[in-house]
């Protein structure tokens, strides 16, 4: 196994993940648990169950960790950050700090992002799972039956079984397309030569996160979306503020368009011709399914998916499934809560939902958009009615003297009482903002309760104290108001 370039931080990422050296255990007579798949899903599911006192085996064919290790959170921030620091760096001389001529190494960012990931994967290395009492399996599992998994020459017999395979890039069946060759989160942290001019397919939380990365590296972007704006998923006035920082970010957006074909290194669209040099494809993913024997197992997979309960039970009875391939919520810490529901439903009498779940969501743009629960679209479609309290960054000491004004925090209430439905944020920092948000959702805490929580000034984070001071503010109704009003006439 070889990823590339071939250096010594891809070797030891590879010795963590997949060593070459590794030699299978002996198969126990039965297990509790059987994983396939090791990325996130799989190793929750494995180190949980083990750590419980479950005989487990762990089998992976390709590398643990995943691609939120290999493929896709790990790298992506790393190059995230590179990006943040070139964007500030030329944007110091508006706090009055003077540089000069700020260039990227592109190289060398690529190799930082290579010895981090593998410094990191030592979390998830075989044998650090081996040392934990997972019996690791490295190699292509099938299903011989309801009751049984093959790896190799070797037989896994089961109790119950977690389906973690996760997902992989899929790219539209686009003329030219596979032809002129493309680039996915499979193969994009691979790159050490810097794109001229790079189409970005797809603008999503990928797309957009790594159209602005390579803009501020120092590419020709051209970002393509075929909905008629970028982040369709997310509050539209965010989306608006995104698509401006990446319009600021010299990203040429092209919305409410599809690719027709590719042709002679170019991008057709319509009548316009747009020439570029690589290609990134990012339209979203495909559960990994192939190979696995589902038939045997009773597994049922109806248009490319599986078929779970809100248990995350298929329809085999033994055998459950978490992760990229049978959630909702396509996301690292989903894949992690969702391993912890199979721990409980597979191994114990447990009744655990998938739908209870309160799954927040973060695209790591500049600014972040961060978001949980109901949109006021979503709200509208289900005939909830809401009042909605936003607060500008731009009155918010904290984010003035950042100056990082161009923002909000959005927050849905229940029309009839103090019960938060939905938020959003937009600011430099909403991934961390939007944790605040979900515990009182969690936990039902209102408006009005974060309004009595003292915050620390001046932080951004008062953005949220100051929507609780909003709301509050329409409690003081005309009655109320002139009850207190002939209270205090009384007390002078």
């Amino acid at each position: 196994m070889q990823l590339e370039p071939w250096d010594e931080h891809n070797q030891r990422l590879i010795g963590q993940v997949h060593p070459d050296d590794w030699t299978n255990p002996t198969p126990a007579d039965a297990y509790n648990l059987v994983v396939i798949g090791g990325g996130t899903a799989g190793l929750v599911s494995a180190m949980g169950a083990a750590g419980l006192g479950a005989k487990v085996a762990l089998v992976e064919r390709h590398m643990l960790g995943g691609d939120c290790l290999n493929l896709g959170c790990v790298p992506s921030k790393a190059l995230i950050r590179a990006a943040r620091a070139a964007a500030d760096a030329r944007d110091a001389g508006r706090f009055g700090v003077r540089t000069g001529p700020v260039t990227v190494d592109f190289p060398a960012v690529m190799e930082r992002m290579r010895r981090l990931r593998a410094d990191i994967a030592v979390a998830d290395s075989a044998a650090r799972f081996r040392d934990a009492g997972v019996d690791v399996f490295l190699g292509e599992a099938r299903f011989l039956g309801p009751d049984r998994i093959a790896v190799g020459d070797v037989e896994l017999p089961f109790h119950r079984a977690v389906l973690a395979t996760g997902g992989r890039a899929w790219a539209p069946p686009i003329p030219g397309l596979h032809e002129a060759g493309f680039l996915t989160n499979e193969t994009v942290f691979s790159l050490t030569e810097l794109p001229a001019k790079l189409g970005v397919i797809g603008a999503g939380p990928i797309g957009c996160e790594l159209a602005q990365c390579f803009a501020r590296f120092g590419s020709e972007v051209t970002l393509v979306e075929r909905e008629d704006r970028i982040l369709p998923k997310d509050d539209p006035d965010a989306a608006a503020l995104v698509a401006a920082s990446l319009e600021r970010d010299g990203i040429r957006i092209l919305t409410g368009v599809g690719l027709d074909r590719v042709e002679d290194g170019a991008l057709v669209i319509g009548d316009q011709r747009i020439p570029v040099d690589r290609i990134l494809v990012a339209l979203g993913r495909r559960p990994n399914l192939d190979g696995l024997g589902l038939t045997e197992a009773g597994v049922t997979v109806t248009d490319g998916r599986l078929v779970v309960d809100d248990h995350l039970c298929t329809t085999n009875p033994s055998i459950y499934a978490c992760g990229d391939v049978a959630q909702k919520h396509q996301f690292t810490h989903a894949a992690d809560f969702g391993a912890r529901i199979v721990i409980r439903n597979a191994l114990f009498p447990g009744n655990q939902r998938e739908s209870d779940l309160l799954v927040p969501w973060a695209t790591y743009t500049d600014p972040e958009v961060a978001h949980v629960g109901l949109t006021a679209a979503r709200a509208a479609e289900l005939g909830i009615e809401l009042r909605t309290f936003t607060q500008e960054l731009a009155d918010v000491d904290r984010a003035i003297l950042d100056g990082e004004t161009e923002g909000f925090a959005r927050v849905h209430v229940a029309a009839d009482k103090d019960r938060i439905l939905g938020a959003t944020v937009v600011a430099r920092h909403a991934g961390d903002l939007i944790s605040e948000l979900t515990l009182a959702m969690q936990h039902g805490v209102g408006l009005g309760g974060i309004a009595s929580v003292i915050h620390p000034y001046p932080t951004q984070a008062d953005a949220l104290r100051k929507l609780g001071d909003a709301m509050n503010r329409t409690r003081l109704t005309p009655l109320v108001a002139g009850a207190m009003e002939r209270w205090l006439a009384f007390r002078r």
